[in-house]
């Protein structure tokens, strides 16, 4: 028989840095999940990220306590601020350019993103996070 499937919740949790603490503890533990559990399985299944890399996380949970997680790759915003080495982007982004970054980082950072984004080829990619960088202010050599 089929697990009954309880609900989903999102998290950003920084790669290899959960733990019981707000905001992670109480979010798991008022819908009933095992915290210590969830802490484990995710640093273990983040452990070849870049510690500290903020990944979102979808929880899926069951009536039985038990969950599934589906961890994605660190925003792109993150990936363009670290490539572009700025703390945030531009408070006016069609005036004023916080940063640059080249094509060829666009590329890697399509390349590390392809499967969480919706696109059939690199290229496709490397436009969405070009758009992304747009909107931050940041300028592409």
């Amino acid at each position: 028989m089929a697990k009954k499937l309880v609900g989903t919740m999102k998290l950003q949790v920084p790669a290899g840095q959960a733990n019981p603490s707000p905001p992670v503890g109480p979010a798991l533990g008022q819908r009933g999940i095992n915290i210590m559990e969830f802490c484990k399985a995710f640093n273990a299944k983040t452990a070849d990220l870049e510690p500290g890399a903020p990944c979102p996380t979808v929880i899926t949970y069951y009536q039985d306590k038990s969950f599934t997680m589906d961890i994605k790759t660190p925003p792109a915003s993150y990936f363009l601020k670290k490539a572009a080495k700025v703390k945030s982007g531009a408070k006016t982004p069609s005036r004023e350019t916080v940063g640059t970054v080249t094509t060829k980082q666009i590329r890697e950072i399509a390349e590390a993103k392809m499967k969480d984004l919706n696109a059939n080829s690199i290229e496709a990619a490397m436009q969405i996070i070009l758009g992304s960088a747009r909107s931050m202010g940041i300028e592409v050599k």
